[in-house]
C-alpha cells in the first residue's frame, strides 16, 4: 500500500519555475515604475528579486534559502525604512496582479495566492492614509 503524499502549495503552484517567472515579471514592471523604482538603489533589483522569490518560495513550502541566508523574514521591520503609502501599495499590487495574471494559474490557486499578496501589501503599508478633505472626527457624545 502506498501512502499519498500531499503536495505543498509551492509544488502545486509550479515550484521554482513558477516563482521565478512571477517575480521576474513583477520586477520588470517595478523597474519602470515612477513610484516604486526610486525605493531601490541603483543595481539592487536583482538582489530584491532574489529576496522576494526566495521569501515566497519558503512561505509556500519550498526551499528555506531565504531564512538560511537572511534569518527570520521580519517583513515589517525590513520595510520600515521605506515610506510605503497607499499609492506605493497600490502600485505594488497592480504590478503583482499583472505578473500573476501572466502565470495563468487555475482560479482556485490564483485566488489563494492573490489573497495572501493583498494581505501582505496592506500589512507593509507604513504611512497612514489621509482622511478625505473636509472629514471631521468628533468625539462620541454617548461616551
Amino acid at each position: 500500500m502506498s501512502e499519498q503524499v500531499e503536495q505543498t502549495p509551492y509544488e502545486v503552484f509550479g515550484g521554482r519555475d513558477f516563482f521565478t517567472r512571477l517575480v521576474a515579471a513583477f520586477y520588470e514592471r517595478v523597474s519602470n515604475d515612477d513610484v516604486l523604482r526610486p525605493m531601490y538603489p541603483p543595481g539592487s533589483l536583482d538582489a530584491a528579486e532574489w529576496r522576494l522569490r526566495s521569501f515566497l518560495e519558503q512561505y509556500w513550502g519550498g526551499p528555506t534559502d531565504y531564512s538560511d541566508q537572511r534569518g527570520h523574514p521580519r517583513l515589517r521591520m525590513r520595510h520600515v525604512g521605506f515610506a510605503i503609502d497607499a499609492t506605493a501599495r497600490d502600485h505594488w499590487l497592480m504590478h503583482m496582479r499583472e505578473a500573476l495574471d501572466e502565470q495563468h494559474l487555475p482560479p482556485e490557486q490564483d485566488h489563494v495566492l492573490w489573497q495572501y499578496l493583498q494581505g501582505a501589501a496592506f500589512a507593509m503599508q507604513n504611512v497612514a492614509d489621509e482622511p478625505p478633505p473636509g472629514t471631521v472626527f468628533e468625539a462620541d457624545p454617548t461616551r
